[in-house]
């Protein structure tokens, strides 16, 4: 492990035994699709998308690595260009194999401590369809961890997605949560 690779350890607090926290690369681009492909609920990007992603929002996103260095689990964001103390999570995908370990909450938790500590950071928001109710729990245990509010909206109704004859798509109500607490009142 490299001296950055500790640092950014450090900031992941009660990881699972044997996984490592870790900004992806590109290399991790085909693994995160696959983990995201597999995980049945979340809306497939192109694998392009997620070799971008690892390009472009590396900052802002995070992998967790078995002992191999394979990610298992990850979670990828942005900070907003208008709201610039904003960091939306995009997506937030866990292995079936690694699941129920605490494992998505860890990386939340150490994904916006990083962003924090680099910029003034007042809020996460996301987006959830009705009905995943992991998502749910798991937003809603990071507002109440870091005694955060949460704001609830419908952000896109389903009538705003193309879709096919077969295609249908849920509502995203956004998830707006905070003031998060400055960095040192932690």
């Amino acid at each position: 492990m490299t001296a950055a690779q500790a640092d950014l350890q450090a900031e992941f607090l009660e990881m699972p035994e044997g996984l490592r926290i870790d900004r992806p690369e590109v290399a991790d681009g085909a693994a995160l699709w696959r983990i995201a492909k597999d995980s049945r609920t979340l809306d497939l990007n192109s694998s392009y998308s997620y070799l971008l992603w690892c390009r472009d929002f590396a900052g802002t996103s995070v992998v967790a690595r078995d002992e191999e260095g394979t990610p298992v689990a990850f979670v990828t964001g942005y900070v907003r260009p208008e709201r610039p103390g904003t960091l939306l999570v995009w997506q937030v995908a866990v292995d079936a194999a690694h699941r129920g370990r605490g494992l998505a909450a860890a990386m939340l938790d150490g994904l916006t401590a990083r962003v924090a500590a680099e910029q003034t950071l007042t809020s996460v928001e996301t987006t959830i369809t009705p009905g995943n109710t992991a998502s749910e729990r798991l937003f809603t245990s990071f507002a109440a961890r870091h005694g955060a509010g949460v704001e609830r909206e419908v952000l896109f109704d389903a009538g705003q997605f193309p879709a096919g004859p077969h295609e249908a798509h849920d509502p995203e109500v956004l998830y707006r949560i905070g003031p998060l607490p400055h960095p040192t009142s932690r």
